[in-house]
């Protein structure tokens, strides 16, 4: 898919942007077949698009032939119903060669993680995303976070970069998002999309949407996604009573919740899927599963964030 049509598809999304778990059997292996009914399960609930293999799907810990599977059972899940976008990182040539293998699997586009490990200059951070985006066809959205900070003059050349056809932040610093935004719009003529990717978007997406960036990343639709799907629809028609009873009955106990372990943001949110009756198994190394009591507490929010929705009807 060129940047264009893929873009058009993302710029007015009818639901969230769904970042399926990757789904393992008790051995570790991986459940394509849970998998797929995983992607299959969110499509149908009205996701806008599927961002496999990304962050909350464990890029890092795939095999590049199970990341070419996921993409692949993905692609199959969605059907053409909705575009498919596949992770990529690590160093230059891995990137490339995931870039490639994502590709051969039939994904409509990129998002491009950052470079594993080094904390690179804005010369090195632009070679290598614009290897990246002439490696395939597809339209790459690059992601900004821990290791890779753009300046706004950096973020222009990326968007006069052949093959790049967004910015996804998950920096959180709305000074810098801001400063990008206007370089961009002043400097680079045509479309540029820009996504909000902090964990638990929903959470910061009022500030967002101040600076102009309404797509958002949704790893809590992997769960709850008649909740994304009300908060969505409620931050579309400016429903400010909506958005906040979600906001303060929801989403910010879950952030709290989140925030008692490292690497809840995934495993949290996959505890949450086989809350709902998808056994998507276990996070796998060096992530771990939050404890017991931790997902006692998520399973009381989804019960409270459901009667919320009740309460608005």
């Amino acid at each position: 898919m060129t940047p264009a049509p893929l873009a058009a598809r993302l710029r007015d999304p009818r639901g969230p942007l769904f970042f399926p778990v990757t789904a393992y059997r008790p051995d570790g292996s991986l459940d394509l077949d849970v998998y797929r009914e995983h992607v299959r399960r969110g499509v149908e609930a009205g996701a806008a698009a599927v961002f496999a293999c990304c962050g909350t799907g464990e890029f890092h810990a795939l095999l590049p032939e199970e990341f070419e599977a996921c993409v692949g059972a993905a692609v199959a899940a969605a059907e053409g119903r909705v575009p498919v976008i596949a992770g990529a990182g690590y160093g230059t040539a891995l990137a490339v060669r995931y870039a490639r293998l994502a590709a051969a699997a039939g994904a409509d586009g990129l998002l491009a993680m950052p470079p594993y490990l080094v904390v690179a200059g804005q010369e090195g951070l632009l070679r290598h995303y614009r290897e990246v985006a002439a490696a395939t066809d597809l339209p790459v959205i690059v992601y900004q976070r821990d290791n890779a900070v753009f300046t706004p003059s950096t973020v222009v050349e990326l968007a006069r970069t052949e093959g790049v056809m967004g910015f996804k932040d998950g920096l959180g610093d709305l000074d810098l998002m801001q400063r990008v935004v206007s370089a961009v719009r002043t400097e680079v003529p045509g479309d540029f999309l820009y996504f909000n990717g902090l964990p638990t978007a929903e959470q910061t997406q009022l500030a967002y949407r101040a600076i102009g960036i309404s797509l958002y990343s949704s790893a809590v639709f992997c769960f709850v996604p008649e909740i994304a799907l009300a908060f969505h629809a409620a931050l579309r028609a400016e429903d400010r009573p909506t958005v906040e009873r979600l906001l303060d009955g929801f989403y910010r106990p879950f952030v709290e919740l989140r925030a008692q372990g490292r690497g809840y943001a995934v495993s949290l949110v996959k505890a949450g899927v086989r809350l709902r009756g998808l056994d998507v198994g276990e996070v796998r190394p060096p992530l771990h599963e939050p404890g017991e009591d931790h997902v006692k507490q998520l399973a009381q929010l989804i019960e409270r964030g459901y009667a919320l929705l009740e309460e608005g009807a």
